[in-house]
């Protein structure tokens, strides 16, 4: 336990608080695919929602024609003041094409279609759905700073399950990517990037009038790309973090084609899109040596943590992680952000009469 602040506000938990915030005045955005379908963890989700009160939950799914359907069913079956928005339907899909928007599907174009229609009230907090750990006083905790004149807060917690160190992508990726960069610019946003002691945190809360404002990366980068407008939007003084305590979720194999290594293309990507927006002009040619030896001190800080509280750690298969990551250190492709919704060619309006249209005929 600890009680030390960062260059950001840190709300640490002490005493297992449950502070009051205003939920009623907050939407809940939730991102779902199939898999949390009648999943015990996003059963315990929602079931925890009903006793938070939001004035409203949007939940952006992503499911096909033939899952939708039982799907929304399920979801109804909750005492919830909710919004379903279906990502894949094809009415919305057409038309999001038509304004050049449809492009790359993942995560984070479902936050975004989804934060479009959270706009209504004066408070927006993302979180995952698929939280074993999942308690009703993480949407309080992430609305406590905002209520407090903050404008953005974003969650933390230690990663540690199985006797094991997980959170790899940001331990061995993002946290030693950041330092390297550090090392070679004084940029505050660099400053603001290592604020964070987990930065790929899903869950976060904003004020409308930044939440409105949030360029929305399309995939995986969606938590790193937050932080960049975030500095931009709330800076140092009016951006917090906020302990959430005990945490667990799925895991990821490394390999694959939805496994950390893929995912560190898109963070990387995003990182270092983000630091290029705030001035910093990242030395490509020597970032990945860089990189690599950063993370490496990384892995053996790492080890001796571990080893001090009795955990298993593969230094072996960490370094290994190291060598697959720095393949993700490359100049960024096409910026293919979403646009802010303050500045949108499409309304949230729209969306949400499309994205009903769609309902109803896959229930049909």
């Amino acid at each position: 336990m600890e009680y030390v602040q960062e260059r950001i506000a840190t709300l640490h938990d002490l005493t297992a608080p449950a502070p009051a915030a205003p939920a009623d005045r907050a939407a809940v955005v939730l991102p779902m695919t199939e898999r949390e379908y009648a999943s015990l963890a996003a059963e315990r989700v929602l079931a925890e929602l009903e006793r938070v009160g939001p004035a409203r939950v949007v939940v952006a799914l992503r499911a096909s024609p033939d899952r939708v359907g039982p799907f929304a069913e399920w979801l109804s079956e909750f005492d919830l003041p909710l919004s379903v928005v279906w990502c894949d339907g094809p009415t919305l899909s057409s038309f999001l094409a038509e304004e050049g928007l449809n492009g790359r599907r993942g995560k984070g174009r479902d936050v975004w279609l989804a934060l479009g229609q959270a706009l209504s009230e004066e408070f927006v907090v993302v979180h995952d759905a698929d939280t074993k750990t999942y308690s009703r006083s993480y949407v309080h905790r992430l609305l406590f700073p905002l209520a407090h004149g903050y404008g953005f807060s974003k969650g933390y917690y230690a990663r540690v399950e199985n006797d094991r160190l997980y959170g790899r992508l940001f331990r061995l990726f993002y946290a030693p990517l950041v330092a390297a960069l550090a090392e070679e610019a004084d940029a505050p946003v660099l400053d603001y990037l290592s604020a964070f002691r987990y930065a790929l945190a899903g869950e976060f809360a904003a004020t409308v009038d930044v939440a409105r404002h949030l360029r929305i990366q399309r995939t995986w980068g969606l938590e790193v790309g937050t932080l960049g407008d975030a500095f931009s939007l709330a800076g140092f003084d009016g951006s917090a973090q906020v302990d959430l305590g005990a945490y667990e979720h799925d895991h990821r194999a490394v390999g694959g084609p939805t496994g950390l290594s893929e995912m560190s293309r898109s963070v990387g990507a995003a990182l270092l899109r983000a630091v290029e927006d705030h001035g910093v002009d990242p030395p490509y040619e020597t970032l990945p040596t860089r990189y690599r030896e950063t993370a490496r001190r990384f892995v053996k800080q790492y080890a001796v943590d571990a080893a001090f509280n009795g955990l298993d750690y593969d230094r072996s298969d960490e370094r290994e992680q190291v060598e697959r990551y720095a393949a993700a250190i490359a100049v960024p492709g096409g910026d293919d952000r979403l646009p802010a919704w303050a500045d949108a060619p499409v309304s949230p309006e729209t969306v949400a009469e499309l994205a009903e249209a769609d309902l109803r005929e896959a229930a049909e």
